[in-house]
């Protein structure tokens, strides 16, 4: 979606991505004040158009196995229970519609990214995302088939055989995508496929080994390629892997800084072992410092502190480092005890605070944006939050993406770690490599598939 947002908005064509239901907790706020997901986010750099909640009308963010919180047109709207999913949604598609279609009357072309499978029928009935939309707006489907995840052809195939006959009439074609090895050795496959459904294969992209910046999905977090080295000296990070993560990306600058070796972990050992452990965002502050009281990595935490051994809190992270917790809203579990390795309360305020703020420290510009409905009352002794000896906390996202901040920042704990690592002022900056791995997946797409036939289906 990204690499075929680039590809097209090289054409001078106006071009806007479309997701109209996501379901990540990986978000961003946008300069109006509106959170969407990250990868739609991601998605307009791609077209060169400014992000907003048109982009991405509906955000569920899961808060347990059975219950996610709604996020409507870039504000807060409520929970939806698992019971609800089919049947709950009507006001959610209504507005998806809207966006979509305001979307399609300023713009030449929009391409929508659908969510899940259209191939879950026992969900067609409450669909607003894939076929639903489809559908309602008279558009053609292409199909994107995971070849990395196995049984594509099976996929393929069942997908097209498995829906209704008014919804088999809207898919127009098909791709694979992240395919490794010799294209030729799949062709006799993919003959069958579009000889039994009519479909053709408009290309088959391979799988890039440089693309993990900015990833909504868990299972790609902490994939991380390794950078040019300058030197023999490492800096090691453990980032701890909470069961309600968010906004894991928060890490994807350290691990594009050479020489910076990031880990996400549930292992006390490596957390024990590492120069920096990051607390990173989580979806369920309460419940995930109880887990990590259970696991032993709170202890480790607190370890780390006496020994004056670097830790980074962020957002949730920070507020789980803090004195005490007062959660009404989120857990409802009331009042509570954090790890109290940073000053201050935490107050979960029913109102979530959406912003985009910018500061200094020691002389470099930062920035960050902000999610969050607990509110502390730092000090304000380290950018959107406070530091006690070699214990830092902020509940801005983001931060590290400033180049000269995130490579100051990360000498002081390498000096406090014993590390001789130090940054390779020459290596390209975070915004340099995001762009770079557009421009990447934007030339794999040019090369690999029909993008001419794909914008013709369009038309």
């Amino acid at each position: 979606m990204t690499g075929l947002a680039r590809a097209v908005a090289r054409r001078c064509v106006k071009v806007a991505p479309f997701k109209a239901q996501n379901m990540s907790n990986h978000s961003m706020v946008c300069r109006d004040g509106a959170e969407i997901g990250r990868a739609q986010y991601l998605q307009c750099q791609a077209a060169g158009v400014e992000a907003s909640p048109l982009h991405n009308p509906v955000l569920l963010k899961p808060g347990s196995d059975r219950q996610a919180f709604v996020v409507l047109r870039g504000q807060p709207a409520g929970q939806l229970a698992a019971g609800e999913y089919a049947t709950g949604r009507a006001h959610l598609a209504e507005a998806a519609f809207a966006a979509y279609d305001e979307l399609s009357r300023t713009n030449d072309l929009v391409i929508v990214e659908g969510a899940g499978s259209p191939a879950e029928v026992n969900l067609r009935a409450g669909d607003y995302v894939n076929l639903g939309l489809a559908r309602r707006f008279d558009l053609p489907v292409l199909l994107v088939g995971d070849i990395d995840r196995g049984g594509v052809l099976a996929s393929l195939y069942g997908t097209w055989a498995i829906v209704d006959e008014t919804d088999r009439a809207h898919l127009a074609a098909y791709v694979i995508n992240k395919f490794r090895g010799d294209p030729d050795v799949l062709t006799p496959g993919l003959d069958i496929v579009t000889q039994r459904t009519g479909m053709p294969c408009l290309g088959v992209l391979p799988w890039l080994e440089d693309v993990w910046i900015d990833s909504e999905d868990a299972l790609s977090v902490g994939r991380w390629r390794p950078t040019r080295d300058t030197g023999t000296a490492r800096l090691t990070i453990a980032v701890v892997r909470f069961p309600r993560t968010s906004n894991a990306t928060d890490v994807d600058a350290l691990a594009a800084e050479p020489g910076v070796d990031v880990r996400v972990t549930a292992d006390p050992d490596a957390c024990r072992d590492a120069d920096l452990v990051v607390l990173p965002g989580s979806r369920a502050t309460v419940s995930d410092l109880e887990w990590l009281e259970t696991r032993g990595l709170a202890e480790v935490v607190r370890q780390r502190a006496a020994a004056r051994r670097p830790v980074l809190g962020i957002c949730g992270g920070y507020e789980m480092l803090c004195t005490t917790i007062d959660d009404t809203i989120e857990s409802g579990a009331g009042r509570i005890d954090g790890l109290g390795l940073l000053p201050g309360t935490v107050t979960f305020a029913a109102e979530k605070v959406l912003g985009r703020p910018v500061g200094t420290w020691e002389g470099h510009h930062v920035e960050g944006y902000e999610i969050h409905h607990g509110v502390v009352d730092d000090d304000g002794s380290f950018p959107g939050g406070a530091v006690r000896g070699q214990v830092w906390g902020s509940i801005w996202h983001g931060t590290m993406e400033q180049d000269g901040f995130r490579r100051a920042w990360l000498r002081q704990v390498a000096v406090a770690a014993g590390s001789e690592w130090v940054p390779d002022g020459s290596a390209p900056g975070f915004s340099a490599r995001r762009e770079g791995m557009i421009d990447l997946l934007a030339d794999a797409v040019e090369e690999h598939l029909d993008v001419p036939a794909i914008m013709e289906l369009a038309r």
